[in-house]
Parts: structure tokens; C-alpha cells; sequence
């Protein structure tokens, strides 16, 4: 097991009058090769959840082990830790801050001890992966579009070799054909390097086509935990909670609904295609 939550509670300004109860007694795991997504309505809990995840904050209560150790101990190396968890914040581009592109993506591993020739091997192999060709190295990252933006940001991260990457909005503020870009390397990434994912997301048709494992939460708590299809066949209780669903998933519910022998876990066209033949 990679991560581990176990009962962990955060609350903002514990003891006044502003207290929020942000994250309530939630657990959870993250092993390795998985790509999950965490979704809920805003204020649910999401951000404050997975700053939990490299020690960026402290729960109130409970705990947060990445393989098997307690990242809160008063001995534990969480320095090193953000470089086995890496988080992508929604604005990665405002973490940019280098005169070039490839000084930006070396920051990161030359701060984990490599040598100079390792640190520059493993830039150019990040900046390789998110799809920046290398005649744009030496160029301003403040430059860029805001895609490519977002994928040096991205591969910042990655030139640290993380075991997990943590995504709060990749996509915020992209059009579709960026989005896609940011998307695609990211499934890249994970099929490739064999990186754990967790992606936040507010596009329930992203999570259905890259997640294999969704995570709601609502008002803090966790409410389900389980393959996409099936939280996806949820279709009442999601939108109850101020969530969307995939428009596929809401045919085959109404479908269902109708007395139809079709499937509520379908998420993809493909597979309501297929489901509609075997009905005619």
C-alpha cells in the first residue's frame, strides 16, 4: 500500500467561532498503478483532503502513512516525502518562476541531491513526456500558452520521480483541445511510468474516461468508494448532492428506469452501443 488514511478529521480554526469541520473521519487507500478521481460539490472537502496526502497539512486527528509510516511523526522526512507525492496545484503556471523552461523543471530533483548531469537527465526525460519539444528549453516559461503552461508545471513534478501524482484541476481554465493534451499525457504517464494518479475534478466526462476508481465526498465525508461505473449508476444521489454525471450514465438510468434489462453502470458510448444491441 502506498498511502493510507485511517480516521483522519481536519478542522479550521479549531476552538473559535469561524470552526469548519472541512474532512470528517474519512479512510481511505492509494496503491500503486491506480488511477483515482475525488469529486463533490465545492467545499466538500476535496483540496483539504490531498493536502493531507504529503503532509502540506496536518489532520486534526487520524492518521496518514505512506508505506506503512506515519508522514506526521516528528521524525519523518517530509521534505522528502513531496517528492514521492507529488501535488499539481488547479493553477500549476503559478508555481512557475525560472528564466527557462528547462532551469524551472530542474528545481525539483536538484533539490532531492542528484548530481548536475542526473538533475538535467531527468528535466529533459519530464519535459519529454508532457509533449514540450526540446528547441523550447532554453525559452521563458512566462511565454507559453497556458497548455504549455500547465505541462511544464506538470513536469516539474514528474523530474522527481513521484510514486504518486496528486491533480487538483489539470484542465481549469483550458480549452478542449489543451484539455485533451494535459489529459492525454497524464494517461501517458500513468500507463508508461506506472505513477499512481489522483485526480480532482469538477468534469464528471473526464473522470468517467480516464478514472478507473471515483471517490465522493459530500460535506466532508466520504460516500462512496468504488469502480466508476458503479459510482456512476448513482445517478439520483449524485445529482442530489449538486453533481453531474455522465450523459451516458443518465440514458442508460433512465433506460433502467423504464424496465429495460440494460446495464447503470455504462460510462462510455461504447458501451451503450453495445448495450442497445443486445436489447434490439
Amino acid at each position: 500500500m502506498l498511502l493510507e488514511l485511517n480516521n483522519v478529521n481536519y478542522v479550521y480554526n479549531e476552538g473559535t467561532v469561524y470552526e469548519k469541520h472541512a474532512v470528517k473521519n474519512i479512510s481511505l487507500s492509494i496503491d500503486e498503478n491506480e488511477f483515482v478521481a475525488v469529486i463533490g460539490h465545492t467545499g466538500s472537502g476535496k483540496s483539504t483532503l490531498i493536502q493531507m496526502f504529503n503532509g502540506l497539512i496536518k489532520p486534526s486527528s487520524g492518521t496518514v502513512c505512506y508505506r506503512g509510516e506515519n508522514i506526521n511523526e516528528k521524525d519523518y522526512n517530509r521534505r522528502a516525502l513531496c517528492g514521492k507525492v507529488g501535488l499539481v496545484f488547479q493553477y500549476p503556471e503559478h508555481q512557475l518562476f525560472e528564466q527557462t523552461i528547462i532551469k524551472d523543471v530542474c528545481f525539483g530533483p536538484k533539490n532531492q541531491g542528484l548530481t548536475e548531469e542526473e538533475v538535467l537527465e531527468r528535466a529533459k526525460w519530464a519535459l519529454c513526456l508532457v509533449g514540450i519539444d526540446e528547441e523550447l528549453f532554453e525559452d521563458s516559461p512566462f511565454d507559453l500558452s497556458g497548455g504549455q503552461k500547465k505541462r511544464v508545471a506538470l513536469a516539474g513534478i514528474l523530474a522527481m520521480k513521484p510514486e504518486v501524482l496528486v491533480l487538483d484541476e489539470p484542465a481549469a481554465g483550458l480549452d478542449p483541445g489543451y484539455k485533451k493534451q494535459i489529459f492525454d499525457a497524464i494517461k501517458r504517464i500513468h500507463e508508461e511510468e506506472h505513477i499512481s494518479v489522483v485526480l480532482i475534478s469538477h468534469s464528471m466526462e473526464d473522470v468517467a474516461e480516464y478514472a478507473e476508481r471515483v471517490i465522493v465526498l459530500n460535506d466532508g465525508e466520504k460516500i462512496f468508494d468504488d469502480t466508476a461505473g458503479n459510482v456512476f449508476s448513482h445517478v439520483e444521489e449524485l445529482e442530489a448532492m449538486g453533481l453531474s454525471v455522465p450523459w451516458v450514465s443518465k440514458f442508460a438510468a433512465a433506460l433502467s428506469k423504464e424496465g429495460l434489462d440494460i446495464r447503470r453502470d455504462i460510462i462510455t458510448v461504447d458501451e451503450c452501443v453495445e448495450a442497445l444491441k443486445r436489447l434490439l
